[in-house]
């Protein structure tokens, strides 16, 4: 009998595979980090390659580990880092470039000449997105202009495009899926999140032939089924796609209209369910697709993201060396009681929502003799919550109401003194489950629904468990104090 589900988690700096049964346990996890590419000054790669081996590894060491038999297995679901893209060959299914990572600002000349030629107004309506380098669509554009025949290949249909989601697919089914869920596909700039498919103004724009872009499919269903893998028998299906953020919004069961979740991960990120409505931003913020279950409607939802934030902490791990392990942190910053007036703006790639300002780099301010590696890491900490206070204050003012509180997931929500801060400066309590791994869950319960293993959400959410709660312990005064130092930092980037 088939009790176990295995979700991919392939993100930005590792891929992980986890193994949840049917009561909703993570049974097994194990992750390989893999090579970041950095070819030039805001360029940001992966190989390919390297992306596939390290997923087959933490399969067959999940398997092995384990011990289960594929005839265990009822169903896999498929999380990803999102706007990342590979472009391959169809035949040899060989990559023809390195895949251009989310992060990458090589396109941003590009995006600023569409915004110049008034084109954002167009893309945001049709997308719900702004014209940022953040998005697949340039990345595409600019593989087919600087890989010698790519543009001619592509033309006569020899080429495969896709998220990481589809290429990842593309190998697991043995060169015969290609496809993508609503989900990830809603983070191209090519996709029109009103009707649910690619679009011929956007292709147009960026110059993207149909014939290179993976089939739409709801989040949960049937996208194909293992086939010459060797760690797993032909014939499991596939049944669960979403890119990594609305898979974490899964995960945390954020089922109804104004549920709420934040990932901390390499960057945070903030998304917020609104429904069947595509809610149009005021405050910068995107609009995005959230899932699509089997024949209901599609579920919509507001974003926003910083791009750095675990990422601030490694850097001060390799950077400079103030740790030799992310998680030193914060007993670090917790030996000191404040800051003491140092400030870090963690831009080390620009700022995300609800700034978007791509030239905006990092800084570190209000230093004095007296300033340690502890109000440094301090700093690095309430930057980390700082950032998603103004992203949660801008969708308060799209909602027109307070949120009551936020579910938080990810690698630094183990972190309590980056919780407390959090909900002392967002003065929303703040909720973290049991299991802070939201992304793969949330893949594991797509792909669950997608094959029966659970009947509904309903069923689901009965097996959520909550594992502590922080409430609000800052008062107005203090707060606004805290969040005017941080404004006034703002504006140093």
């Amino acid at each position: 009998m088939s009790r176990y589900i295995i979700a991919i988690d392939q993100g930005t700096t590792s891929s992980r595979t986890a193994i949840v049964n049917q009561a909703g346990g993570l049974v097994h996890q194990n992750n390989e980090d893999f090579r970041q590419i950095f070819p030039k000054p805001g360029w940001v790669e992966h190989d390919p390659e390297d992306i596939w081996k390290t997923t087959v590894n933490t399969l067959k060491k999940a398997m092995e580990q384990t011990r289960l038999r594929g005839d265990q297995i009822a169903a896999i679901g498929i999380t990803n880092q999102r706007e990342t893209v590979v472009v391959w060959d169809r035949k040899t299914g060989k990559p023809i470039y390195n895949a251009i990572v989310w992060q990458c600002r090589r396109t941003q000349d590009v995006c600023e000449k569409l915004k110049r030629n008034n084109k954002e107004k167009m893309v945001t309506k049709k997308t719900g997105l702004v014209i940022d380098p953040y998005f697949s669509g340039s990345k595409i554009q600019w593989i087919l202009k600087n890989v010698p025949g790519a543009k001619e290949k592509a033309r006569k249909g020899e080429l495969a495009a896709g998220t990481i989601d589809s290429f990842l697919l593309w190998r697991l089914t043995g060169g015969e899926s290609h496809k993508t869920d609503v989900s990830n596909a809603s983070r191209t700039m090519l996709m029109n999140i009103h009707t649910g498919w690619w679009d011929e103004d956007l292709m147009k724009l960026f110059e993207v032939p149909a014939s290179m872009l993976p089939e739409i499919a709801p989040s949960s269903g049937e996208f194909g089924t293992t086939k010459g893998l060797g760690m797993l028998p032909d014939g499991i299906p596939i049944a669960g796609i979403a890119g990594d953020q609305q898979a974490a919004l899964f995960g945390q069961t954020c089922f109804d209209m104004g549920d709420v979740k934040c990932t901390f991960g390499t960057g945070s990120f903030i998304l917020l369910n609104t429904g069947p409505k595509a809610v149009a931003s005021k405050a910068r913020l995107l609009t995005t697709i959230a899932w699509k279950l089997r024949d209901e409607k599609m579920v919509y939802a507001l974003e926003g993201g910083a791009f750095i934030c675990g990422a601030a902490v490694q850097w001060l791990r390799d950077g400079l060396q103030f740790f030799q392990h992310s998680s030193e942190v914060e007993q670090l910053a917790a030996s000191v009681t404040s800051s003491e007036g140092v400030e870090f703006v963690p831009a080390l790639t620009g700022l995300g929502a609800p700034h978007w300002n791509s030239d905006a780099r990092g800084v570190i301010c209000g230093l004095t003799r007296g300033s340690t590696k502890a109000h440094v890491a301090r700093a690095t900490l309430e930057a980390m919550a700082l950032q998603n206070v103004d992203i949660l204050t801008a969708m308060q003012k799209d909602l027109g109401r307070k949120l009551k509180s936020i579910k938080v997931d990810g690698g630094a929500s183990s972190n309590n003194l980056l919780m407390q801060l959090q909900a002392d400066y967002s003065s929303t309590q703040v909720v973290r489950p049991q299991i802070v791994e939201s992304t793969a869950l949330g893949a594991a319960y797509l792909a669950g629904l997608g094959v029966g293993f659970w009947k509904n959400t309903g069923e689901i959410k009965k097996i959520w468990k909550v594992d502590q709660e922080f409430k609000v312990a800052m008062n107005s005064k203090d707060r606004a104090t805290r969040l005017g130092r941080w404004a006034a930092a703002l504006k140093r980037v």
